[in-house]
């Protein structure tokens, strides 16, 4: 596993991107997992159905009600962690993290993280009109909880081998990333102050952000990298053992601020699992027809043989 974490050099990229078409895992609605991503991708497109995932709009509160309802359907406890953040402006913000647990009875754990926010301005937009637009989200946001609601199907039949906290996080997109830092990764700033029990400290995590894109492409985030370097080392091995070397790619991506620092800052080891070479990000072309269900598929077979296979 070393291998992995030391292979950053060009010729280890260029490896993982020869790998052929039979190289690669199974394709969408046929994992090895039985992780099915062409229901993944229906459960992205019901989100962004309800429009813009904005904190303290209608279009937000009916979109938080349904995940609740699909978690409750299919975990063992849910726990909403309903709360109000104060924007530096001064606006009161009604917020709400999900948290959907299973094998709740469970010590060992593993905690998965998405948001499912999306973003109230465009500010990549081309043209002055579109910035402030907000963004559909189908890739930043419904990607995600369409993968989690799945990987709920998959959990409720097969009983993980760990206990399994799938936390969707909100007002991760709300404000400005900066430097510095404004309104941004709220419900991620908040779980960490508020875990679900005292002392509560999961074995590792994995935030899945982004994870759609037709044309995905993953490469290490290098705040988890140098942070929780035997995490990256665990997800990227086991993509690589199912064929996906290919997707999994052994390089830098850079560092990224997101939902995984506030959790890496409380102690938790949680690592990013994120494409950034998205043309639609933060832009109002981030629409269903920019993800697959096959991308869906391949990032759901992984997470679901990290906690399903002895």
């Amino acid at each position: 596993m070393l291998v992995i974490l030391l292979c950053l050099a060009a010729a280890c990229s260029s490896d993982a991107k020869e790998g052929s078409a039979a190289q690669r895992g199974p394709a969408a609605g046929s994992t090895s997992t039985g992780f099915d991503g062409n229901a993944a991708y229906n459960y992205a497109k019901a989100q962004v159905d309800f429009g813009a995932r904005v904190p303290g709009t209608p279009a937000a509160k009916q979109a938080g009600d349904w995940i609740i309802a699909q978690m409750r359907a299919r975990a063992d406890t849910v726990i909403v962690q309903n709360f109000t953040h104060t924007t530096a402006d001064g606006k009161k913000l009604p917020l709400r993290n999900i948290l959907a647990r299973f094998r709740p009875e469970l010590t060992d754990r593993v905690l998965y993280v998405t948001h499912w926010d999306s973003r109230p301005v465009s500010e990549s937009a081309t043209t002055e009109a579109e910035k402030k637009l907000p963004v559909p989200g189908a890739n930043d946001g419904a990607s995600g909880v369409g993968m989690f609601v799945a990987l709920g199907d998959l959990l409720k039949k097969t009983k993980p081998n760990v206990g399994v906290d799938l936390l969707f996080t909100d007002g991760e997109d709300y404000g400005a990333f900066g430097p510095p830092e404004v309104d941004v990764l709220i419900g991620s700033r908040y779980f960490a102050a508020h875990p679900p029990s005292p002392g509560y400290m999961p074995l590792y995590g994995v935030l899945w952000d982004m994870i759609g894109d037709k044309d995905l492409r993953i490469p290490y985030e290098m705040n988890s990298f140098k942070q929780a370097p035997e995490v990256v080392s665990r997800v990227w091995q086991t993509a690589a053992d199912m064929g996906y070397g290919d997707v999994f790619v052994q390089e830098s991506g850079g560092e990224i601020t997101d939902d995984h620092i506030p959790l890496l800052n409380a102690g938790m080891r949680v690592i990013d699992v994120i494409d950034l070479t998205y043309l639609a990000h933060h832009t109002p072309q981030d629409t269903m027809d920019k993800i697959s269900a096959k991308s869906l598929a391949t990032v759901g077979d992984v997470a679901a043989a990290l906690v399903t296979r002895k």
